[in-house]
């Protein structure tokens, strides 16, 4: 009916991406605690007497109200903006770790194709690996593959790393197959099968579990190898490529501050 009123609904979300419309207004995609991922038009967040402009800026964790129907598909409107912890101000001056937190966000966003569909362990995992980016609680190219290896488990591609990707058999294996999903036994291996050294497979093992004590020992040979398998498996599964994962410093630490790129229109 004319002149109805819109739903309105809150939630709190992480923002992955902001892009911009018209001469003063964003579009922002968010990842939301209860309904999934949601892009809403924040307006006049770049007129700089916007009130909660700054709060919208990707990585931040922030309490939001919207303006729109939850469930349906579509632009809704952010109405209220509150932070919880703007992570992107603690990325900002440190240009690898911003990175690995572009490649997280861009990998929540895929792997949420369809918009209002619920995905809470997605969002939790989500808004960990950015919280231990801007804690550096750890390297951040291994904050990057345990999120990776995680959020493949919860889209359902879980990494074969002990038993036989194919027939089930028991590991460790010393093959190693994209197009497999993970590990291969002898008789399994298909053409073209790569052999990771042994504490490459350990490594990442330790980060799918969770063992941070294993994983902030490896050496950096074993995190170079792991992080290009976690790459390619995912990549595969998604069926194309990545757009932040070659910005990512595989180099080592991830402790040095370089000034990043503005997050305006990633």
């Amino acid at each position: 009916m004319a002149g109805m009123r819109r739903p309105l609904y809150r939630d709190d979300a992480v923002v992955l991406r902001a892009q911009k419309l018209g001469e003063a207004d964003r579009i922002i995609t968010l990842l939301t605690r209860r309904h999934g991922r949601v892009r809403a038009v924040a307006r006049g967040v770049r007129r700089t007497t916007s009130k909660f402009g700054a709060r919208l800026e990707p990585f931040g964790h922030v309490d939001l109200q919207l303006v729109g129907d939850p469930g349906k598909i579509g632009l809704h409107t952010v109405s209220q903006a509150e932070s919880i912890d703007l992570f992107g101000r603690r990325l900002s001056g440190d240009y690898p770790r911003y990175t690995v937190a572009s490649a997280v966000a861009e990998t929540a966003e895929r792997l949420t194709p369809v918009e209002q569909e619920p995905a809470l362990r997605l969002f939790q995992l989500t808004l960990g690996a950015l919280r231990a980016l801007a804690e550096a609680a750890h390297d951040g190219d291994l904050v990057l593959d345990a999120y990776l290896l995680r959020a493949m488990t919860v889209a359902g591609w879980a990494p074969a790393l002990v038993a036989c990707a194919v027939c089930g058999a028991e590991g460790p294996h010393g093959a190693f197959a994209i197009s497999s999903g993970g590990a291969v036994c002898g008789h399994c291996r298909p053409p073209g099968a790569t052999h990771p050294a042994p504490a490459t497979l350990a490594l990442m093992l330790a980060l799918a579990n969770g063992d941070w004590t294993t994983a902030d020992a490896a050496g950096a040979g074993p995190r170079r190898e792991c992080g290009g398998l976690t790459a390619a498996l995912l990549q595969w599964h998604l069926e194309r490529g990545m757009r932040s994962l070659p910005l990512v410093d595989r180099g080592g630490p991830t402790r040095r501050a370089v000034p990043p790129a503005t997050p305006e229109d990633q």
